[in-house]
Protein backbone atom coordinates (compact mmCIF):
# COMPACT_ATOMS: atom_id res chain seq x y z
CA UNK A 1 0.00 0.00 0.00
CA UNK A 2 2.67 2.16 0.88
CA UNK A 3 4.14 2.09 -3.01
CA UNK A 4 0.10 3.24 -4.13
CA UNK A 5 0.70 6.45 -1.44
CA UNK A 6 4.12 6.99 -2.66
CA UNK A 7 3.10 6.48 -6.51
CA UNK A 8 0.14 8.70 -6.46
CA UNK A 9 1.86 11.55 -4.10
CA UNK A 10 4.31 11.34 -6.98
CA UNK A 11 1.65 12.19 -9.63
CA UNK A 12 0.53 14.90 -7.94
CA UNK A 13 3.17 16.67 -7.26
CA UNK A 14 4.10 16.73 -11.07
CA UNK A 15 0.93 17.09 -12.38
CA UNK A 16 1.75 20.71 -13.83
CA UNK A 17 5.13 19.57 -14.66
CA UNK A 18 7.00 21.91 -17.15
CA UNK A 19 10.10 19.60 -17.94
CA UNK A 20 9.68 20.31 -21.86
CA UNK A 21 7.83 22.01 -24.54
CA UNK A 22 4.92 19.67 -24.73
CA UNK A 23 3.42 21.04 -21.34
CA UNK A 24 2.56 23.99 -23.71
CA UNK A 25 -0.08 21.87 -25.72
CA UNK A 26 -1.19 19.17 -23.51
CA UNK A 27 -4.68 19.13 -21.87
CA UNK A 28 -3.04 17.31 -18.88
CA UNK A 29 -0.05 14.79 -17.98
CA UNK A 30 -0.85 11.24 -18.41
CA UNK A 31 1.27 9.92 -15.41
CA UNK A 32 0.02 6.25 -15.48
CA UNK A 33 -2.48 3.84 -13.87
CA UNK A 34 -2.93 0.29 -12.93
CA UNK A 35 -2.04 -1.64 -9.80
CA UNK A 36 0.75 0.32 -8.08
CA UNK A 37 2.00 -2.90 -6.69
CA UNK A 38 2.18 -4.32 -9.75
CA UNK A 39 5.03 -7.75 -10.72
CA UNK A 40 4.21 -6.77 -14.55
CA UNK A 41 4.70 -2.90 -15.78
CA UNK A 42 4.26 -1.99 -19.73
CA UNK A 43 5.94 1.04 -21.15
CA UNK A 44 4.96 2.20 -23.86
CA UNK A 45 5.35 5.64 -26.26
CA UNK A 46 3.24 8.70 -25.68
CA UNK A 47 -0.59 9.32 -25.32
CA UNK A 48 -2.31 10.34 -27.89
CA UNK A 49 -5.37 12.37 -28.42
CA UNK A 50 -8.19 10.35 -26.66
CA UNK A 51 -5.26 9.70 -23.36
CA UNK A 52 -4.49 13.18 -23.28
CA UNK A 53 -8.30 13.91 -22.63
CA UNK A 54 -9.00 11.07 -20.16
CA UNK A 55 -5.84 11.56 -18.45
CA UNK A 56 -5.53 7.30 -18.65
CA UNK A 57 -3.04 5.54 -21.08
CA UNK A 58 -4.01 3.22 -24.11
CA UNK A 59 -7.45 4.02 -23.69
CA UNK A 60 -7.84 4.11 -27.32
CA UNK A 61 -8.12 1.17 -30.19
CA UNK A 62 -4.34 0.55 -29.02
CA UNK A 63 -4.99 0.32 -25.31
CA UNK A 64 -8.67 -1.85 -26.39
CA UNK A 65 -6.39 -4.49 -28.34
CA UNK A 66 -3.74 -4.41 -24.65
CA UNK A 67 -7.11 -5.47 -23.15
CA UNK A 68 -7.48 -8.01 -25.28
CA UNK A 69 -3.99 -9.23 -25.74
CA UNK A 70 -3.85 -9.49 -21.38
CA UNK A 71 -7.40 -11.36 -21.19
CA UNK A 72 -5.55 -13.62 -23.69
CA UNK A 73 -3.27 -14.90 -21.01
CA UNK A 74 -5.71 -14.55 -18.01
CA UNK A 75 -4.57 -10.87 -16.85
CA UNK A 76 -6.58 -7.58 -16.38
CA UNK A 77 -5.32 -3.96 -16.40
CA UNK A 78 -5.96 -3.62 -13.13
CA UNK A 79 -3.56 -6.09 -12.52
CA UNK A 80 -0.91 -4.56 -14.00
CA UNK A 81 0.64 -1.22 -14.34
CA UNK A 82 0.59 0.97 -17.65
CA UNK A 83 2.64 3.72 -18.49
CA UNK A 84 4.54 5.42 -21.30
CA UNK A 85 8.01 6.91 -21.94
CA UNK A 86 6.65 10.70 -22.12
CA UNK A 87 3.59 11.55 -20.12
CA UNK A 88 2.46 14.46 -22.32
CA UNK A 89 1.22 14.18 -25.90
CA UNK A 90 3.13 15.25 -28.62
CA UNK A 91 1.22 17.12 -31.14
CA UNK A 92 -0.15 15.46 -34.07
CA UNK A 93 1.09 11.98 -31.99
CA UNK A 94 4.79 12.86 -33.72
CA UNK A 95 7.69 10.86 -32.64
CA UNK A 96 9.02 11.72 -28.95
CA UNK A 97 12.33 13.85 -29.42
CA UNK A 98 15.38 13.29 -27.73
CA UNK A 99 15.33 16.44 -25.58
CA UNK A 100 11.94 15.29 -24.58
CA UNK A 101 12.73 11.78 -23.59
CA UNK A 102 15.37 12.99 -21.45
CA UNK A 103 13.36 15.45 -19.43
CA UNK A 104 10.69 13.12 -19.02
CA UNK A 105 12.92 9.76 -18.35
CA UNK A 106 13.22 11.36 -14.38
CA UNK A 107 9.24 9.95 -14.01
CA UNK A 108 9.59 7.01 -15.68
CA UNK A 109 12.30 5.83 -13.63
CA UNK A 110 10.71 7.00 -10.62
CA UNK A 111 7.61 5.09 -11.41
CA UNK A 112 9.73 1.78 -12.01
CA UNK A 113 12.07 2.50 -8.67
CA UNK A 114 8.32 2.65 -6.50
CA UNK A 115 6.67 -0.17 -8.08
CA UNK A 116 9.40 -2.44 -8.52
CA UNK A 117 7.85 -4.68 -11.14
CA UNK A 118 9.65 -8.12 -11.79
CA UNK A 119 8.80 -7.79 -15.48
CA UNK A 120 9.00 -4.44 -17.45
CA UNK A 121 7.70 -5.29 -20.93
CA UNK A 122 8.19 -2.33 -23.14
CA UNK A 123 6.11 -1.67 -26.49
CA UNK A 124 7.44 -0.65 -29.25
CA UNK A 125 11.15 1.28 -30.65
CA UNK A 126 10.98 3.78 -28.37
CA UNK A 127 10.37 2.47 -24.97
CA UNK A 128 12.74 -0.42 -25.62
CA UNK A 129 15.81 1.76 -26.78
CA UNK A 130 15.42 3.92 -23.29
CA UNK A 131 14.75 0.88 -21.08
CA UNK A 132 17.61 -1.61 -22.69
CA UNK A 133 20.11 1.12 -22.99
CA UNK A 134 20.92 -0.07 -26.52
CA UNK A 135 20.21 1.02 -29.90
CA UNK A 136 18.91 -2.64 -31.22
CA UNK A 137 15.16 -1.61 -32.59
CA UNK A 138 12.03 -3.86 -31.34
CA UNK A 139 12.04 -6.21 -34.77
CA UNK A 140 15.57 -7.02 -33.93
CA UNK A 141 14.76 -7.65 -30.17
CA UNK A 142 10.96 -8.76 -29.25
CA UNK A 143 9.84 -11.53 -27.22
CA UNK A 144 13.87 -12.10 -25.81
CA UNK A 145 14.02 -11.17 -22.25
CA UNK A 146 17.20 -9.38 -20.91
CA UNK A 147 17.96 -8.53 -16.91
CA UNK A 148 18.83 -4.71 -16.99
CA UNK A 149 19.16 -2.13 -13.67
CA UNK A 150 16.18 -0.27 -13.08
CA UNK A 151 15.17 1.87 -10.17
CA UNK A 152 18.08 0.85 -8.27
CA UNK A 153 17.25 -3.10 -8.62
CA UNK A 154 17.82 -6.05 -11.26
CA UNK A 155 14.38 -6.00 -13.57
CA UNK A 156 13.26 -8.47 -16.34
CA UNK A 157 12.97 -6.54 -19.36
CA UNK A 158 10.84 -8.13 -22.11
CA UNK A 159 10.27 -6.16 -25.40
CA UNK A 160 7.54 -6.75 -27.68
CA UNK A 161 5.36 -4.80 -30.52
CA UNK A 162 2.89 -1.98 -29.90
CA UNK A 163 -0.44 -2.85 -29.83
CA UNK A 164 -0.53 -0.27 -32.64
CA UNK A 165 1.85 -2.10 -35.13
CA UNK A 166 -1.26 -4.60 -35.27
CA UNK A 167 -3.83 -1.94 -36.30
CA UNK A 168 -2.09 -0.91 -39.25
CA UNK A 169 -0.91 -4.18 -40.27
CA UNK A 170 -3.39 -7.12 -38.71
CA UNK A 171 -1.11 -9.90 -39.30
CA UNK A 172 1.34 -8.43 -36.50
CA UNK A 173 -1.55 -9.76 -34.08
CA UNK A 174 -0.19 -13.24 -34.26
CA UNK A 175 3.28 -12.33 -33.23
CA UNK A 176 1.72 -9.94 -30.33
CA UNK A 177 -0.27 -12.88 -29.11
CA UNK A 178 3.02 -15.23 -29.30
CA UNK A 179 5.29 -12.95 -27.27
CA UNK A 180 2.07 -12.01 -24.62
CA UNK A 181 1.56 -15.78 -23.92
CA UNK A 182 5.45 -16.09 -22.93
CA UNK A 183 4.23 -13.34 -20.32
CA UNK A 184 2.83 -15.80 -17.11
CA UNK A 185 5.98 -17.77 -17.56
CA UNK A 186 8.12 -15.00 -17.20
CA UNK A 187 6.49 -13.61 -14.27
CA UNK A 188 6.61 -16.84 -12.77
CA UNK A 189 10.70 -17.05 -13.21
CA UNK A 190 12.85 -17.95 -15.67
CA UNK A 191 13.28 -21.34 -14.50
CA UNK A 192 9.29 -21.35 -15.29
CA UNK A 193 9.74 -19.93 -19.44
CA UNK A 194 11.21 -22.55 -21.38
CA UNK A 195 14.22 -21.19 -23.57
CA UNK A 196 13.07 -20.57 -27.01
CA UNK A 197 14.98 -19.48 -30.54
CA UNK A 198 14.45 -15.59 -31.02
CA UNK A 199 11.33 -15.15 -32.75
CA UNK A 200 11.81 -14.15 -36.14
CA UNK A 201 11.57 -10.62 -36.88
CA UNK A 202 8.08 -9.93 -38.57
CA UNK A 203 8.43 -9.51 -42.55
CA UNK A 204 4.93 -8.05 -44.21
CA UNK A 205 3.92 -9.66 -46.69
CA UNK A 206 3.71 -8.78 -50.13
CA UNK A 207 0.85 -5.79 -50.19
CA UNK A 208 -0.90 -3.71 -52.59
CA UNK A 209 0.09 0.13 -52.81
CA UNK A 210 -2.86 0.98 -49.58
CA UNK A 211 -1.69 -1.12 -47.46
CA UNK A 212 1.83 -0.83 -48.43
CA UNK A 213 1.92 2.75 -47.58
CA UNK A 214 0.03 1.95 -44.04
CA UNK A 215 2.92 -0.15 -43.11
CA UNK A 216 5.25 2.31 -43.77
CA UNK A 217 3.87 4.74 -41.96
CA UNK A 218 3.73 2.27 -39.04
CA UNK A 219 7.54 1.68 -39.59
CA UNK A 220 8.05 5.97 -39.76
CA UNK A 221 5.91 5.99 -36.01
CA UNK A 222 8.24 3.59 -34.58
CA UNK A 223 5.61 0.65 -34.03
CA UNK A 224 8.25 -2.10 -35.83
Amino acid sequence: MAAGTDLFAYGELHAGCTRCRLAEGRTQVVFGSGDPNADLMFVGEAPGFHEDRQGVPFVGQAGKLLDRLLEGIGLSRSEVYVSNVLKCRPPGNRDPQADEIEACEPHLFRQIELIEPKVVATLGNFATKLLSGRPLGITRVHGQEQEVSLGGRRVLLYPIYHPAAALYTPAMLKVLESDFARLPALLQGLAAAPAAPPPPAFVPEPAPPAAAVQVEAAAQLGLF
